[in-house]
């Protein structure tokens, strides 16, 4: 045991070595990634049966490549763990290139796409579990459904083939394109939680940036704006088109008025009118409006704005539906019915 030890020991040393020398003034270290590697290579070579040699592993299961450079990176300094990082997500690299090569579904770097799946789950839950039901969960689940499903639509048109990751992209960007939304930010840090966790699954750098950008040109208020990106991914259209078609018809008028309700807005003012000078900066103030007069100033707009020809045929007989819904609400609100 003192034996297996040793290299641990070396390992932290020479690591220290190696950092110092490539450490920027800001005190993090420049990429070194190569003379790195082959520091770590030889030693990953060594006895591969070999177990825990901090002594954790209790079952005495084989030490892998990765579980040992995860060990080895816990006994070195922050400035190196980095590097040793790098180091994992490579090995997981080639994993999903073997896995691609055996047939086996794979995206990013760790684990099956399933896993990664299951993981964004779970993020989206923890993250939004304090969200009113107008923007918890269940609004991801639908909007995930509705944009696979829509993106099966337009496979062949707007969309790359589906031998690409196009799908996989959809995915990820509807499961993850409410974390962060300013009407629930809570801390500055929850803005880059998405960012993280596809740096944590070590998602391909393009992937990454498209289900980044995606995300980030989803809002309506950067409509308002004008400032949507016209440089946006292909698989944009189908996210947003979703997200909006979860914003209007029956559910959207459920969602609607569970979130005024959980703002305390007044339920209608026929002495308040509709905002039609709308800006970006008056949209996201809404201090003073009704719940029913955000039909007339976004969820009536949305209809026009979908970006998919699938997008478009479903928002029409969602829209239809609100319309009606308002000619029946005024009657009642009035005492006419």
């Amino acid at each position: 045991m003192a034996f297996r030890q040793a290299p641990c020991v070396h390992l932290g040393v020479i690591l220290q070595l190696v950092m110092r020398s490539t450490q920027t003034s800001t005190g993090c270290p420049q990429p070194y990634f190569r003379p790195f590697h082959g520091i770590v290579r030889p030693l990953l070579s060594l006895n591969p049966s070999a177990t825990d040699p901090n002594g954790k592993d209790e079952q005495s299961k084989p030490f892998t490549r990765k579980k040992r450079l995860q060990v080895f990176q816990s006994n070195l300094p922050l400035q190196s763990k980095c590097q040793v990082s790098i180091s994992i997500c490579s090995l997981e690299r080639e994993k999903k290139l073997k896995q691609g090569r055996e047939g086996k579904r794979t995206t990013g770097s760790v684990g099956s796409w399933e896993e990664t799946v299951r993981k964004a789950e779970k993020l989206v839950e923890e993250a939004m579990k304090d969200n009113d039901a107008s923007h918890d969960a269940a609004h991801v689940w639908r909007v995930r459904d509705l944009a696979l499903s829509l993106a099966r639509e337009e496979q062949g048109l707007s969309l790359p083939s589906s031998n690409s990751n196009t799908m996989q992209i959809v995915e990820l960007a509807a499961l993850l394109h409410d974390i962060g939304d300013y009407k629930y930010l809570r801390d500055p840090s929850e803005e880059k939680i998405v960012e993280n966790f596809l740096d944590e699954e070590c998602i391909e750098e393009s992937s990454k940036m498209k289900i980044l950008r995606i995300i980030k040109g989803m809002g309506f208020k950067d409509e308002l704006a004008g400032s949507a990106s016209n440089d946006l991914p292909p698989e944009f259209g189908v996210v947003q088109d979703a997200d909006r078609l979860d914003a209007i018809g029956a559910i959207g008028i459920a969602r609607c008025f569970t979130f005024g309700g959980s703002r305390n807005r007044v339920l209608h003012d026929p002495n308040i009118q509709p905002r039609s000078d709308l800006s970006k900066e008056k949209y996201m103030k809404k201090d003073e409006q009704t719940t029913v007069n955000h039909f007339h100033e976004k969820l009536l707009k949305l209809k026009s704005l979908m970006k998919t020809k699938a997008g478009q045929k479903r928002a029409e007989r969602r829209h239809k539906f609100m319309e009606e819904f308002l000619v029946e609400f005024y009657e009642e609100w009035d005492g006419r019915a």
